[in-house]
């Protein structure tokens, strides 16, 4: 229920309408003044069904805009920033030693497959699969400026500060790989 009042507040504003022209047709009907009552309550309620999904963050869309910042990062070459992110030591020297082989032109976000929130973690946790698109250079190799699309899987952890501007998401595990096909060289992680 709270997932349709955050994120869709178009459907609740359908049902909410349907409701109170279900109520008031009833009224014209009956004449029971309780019903045009409920009625109007019920049309009143569809603006505030939109102030609530404007102002509801939830943690999908903390995570989301996480991703989008982490990238901008990347691309602005903000390495500190990007590791900051990142809750897991190993994670964080995995993602510091492969930023530091990297020159990146372009990091942008594909296609947010989805965000799958797994249920019972304690910790809460999430679990992002998503497509970005970077255009790289090897600073000590032979790659130079090549535009690549990438599969990128990423574990979500809600470990750090509560208040902090993602509400405490940090990125546990990450592992990328070709869109389609199998690891090559270049991929890391497992999932």
């Amino acid at each position: 229920m709270t997932q349709l009042l955050a994120e869709q507040p178009l459907v609740v504003s359908i049902m909410l309408g349907v409701l109170a022209a279900a109520l008031i047709f009833s009224w014209l009907q009956t004449g029971k003044k309780a019903l045009v009552i409920a009625g109007l309550i019920c049309a009143a309620l569809i603006p505030v069904a939109w102030v609530i999904a404007g102002n509801w963050v939830t943690d999908e869309e903390r995570i989301e805009t996480l991703i989008y910042d982490v990238a901008k990062a990347v691309e602005e070459e903000r390495y500190d920033d990007v590791v900051e992110l990142i809750g897991a030591d190993q994670t964080k020297s995995q993602a510091g030693n492969e930023l530091q082989r990297y020159e990146f032109e372009v990091a942008k976000v594909g296609n947010i497959r989805s965000i799958k929130m797994v249920q019972g973690s304690v910790p809460p946790q999430a679990n992002v699969d998503m497509t970005v698109k970077v255009t790289v250079s090897e600073k000590r190799g032979s790659i130079k400026n090549v535009s690549i699309p990438r599969r990128l899987m990423l574990t979500f952890e809600k470990s750090g500060d509560p208040n902090a501007a993602h509400g405490g998401w940090l990125v546990s595990e990450y592992a990328h790989m070709p869109v389609i096909g199998k690891p090559d060289a270049y991929s890391t992680g497992t999932f």
